[in-house]
């Protein structure tokens, strides 16, 4: 099945059940703060695996040009209607185009988002490296959201619910099957290695650490203030080792060379 197809079934209900979960706004709003400080009013970013639009409608209400893609016609109406209703139309273009397929026709950008796991789901990430580097100027900066391998929390959930080969699945040689697509989790080594020379690692901050993953949505909700508590903790020691190898995700930010 094509990644587009897989989250197609997905589009109607993922604000529901993630967007505008409690877990969903603390791993989505730590990410806003770093395109933020990236990209400033007036910049131009492409955007791959957008989903339902809510990055680029966060960037475009801050004057950020955005060209959002993905490759689910769903999610792809489900964004367009979103960016109609925030009457963002002139500041935000939405195409059907795969990851597979990004290329420089697509025009040169001030920088690349890719948020909550789209390149995760990519056979060939360094085919995908030299893809975006053809799209993002020198000096422009990436910022990547990637699931990682190695997650405490998970191990924990699924383990005290036994089932072991849950907990420990990101380890799995040639990645997890899920909804007939081939999950991948790459390492920030790994991600770094792939992405070079084009791009360099500047800096990389987790996301999930200490906030419990999405699937743990109804625990959060019964101890809000624990919740809240954690992502204090994790937004102020986000960058600290080992926490981002530690993360249900992390979040890379790669500097596009000047060669």
């Amino acid at each position: 099945m094509s990644a587009g197809l897989a989250f197609d079934r997905m589009a109607e209900d993922y604000d529901r059940t993630f967007t505008d979960t409690p877990i969903g706004r603390c791993l989505r709003n730590a990410v806003w703060r770093r395109l933020d400080a990236v990209y400033p009013q007036g910049a131009s970013v492409l955007e791959v695996n957008c989903g339902t639009g809510e990055d680029a409608i966060h960037l475009a209400s801050r004057g950020v040009r955005v060209l959002a893609t993905d490759a689910a016609p769903a999610m792809v109406e489900v964004a367009r209607r979103k960016v109609a209703a925030a009457d963002l139309e002139g500041r935000v273009r939405i195409e059907q185009v795969a990851i597979e397929d990004v290329g420089p026709h697509l025009g040169t950008f001030d920088g690349v988002v890719s948020n909550f796991g789209g390149l995760n789901c990519v056979a060939d990430l360094r085919g995908a490296a030299v893809a975006l580097a053809r799209c993002v100027r020198p000096g422009g900066t990436a910022v990547l959201c990637l699931m990682g391998p190695a997650v405490p929390w998970e191990w924990a959930w699924y383990l005290a619910r036994g089932e072991p080969a849950r907990a420990f699945r990101r380890f799995r040689r040639g990645g997890v099957e899920w909804r007939g697509l081939t999950v991948r989790y790459p390492s920030i080594a790994w991600l770094r290695r792939a992405f070079a020379p084009e791009f360099r690692m500047a800096r990389v901050a987790a996301l999930g650490a200490l906030v419990p993953p999405a699937y743990t949505a109804a625990w959060a909700a019964r101890h809000p203030r624990l919740l809240a508590a954690l992502e204090r903790t994790e937004r102020a020691a986000e960058t600290v080792f080992p926490l981002p190898r530690l993360s249900d995700h992390y979040l890379a930010e790669l500097r596009r060379s000047d060669q």
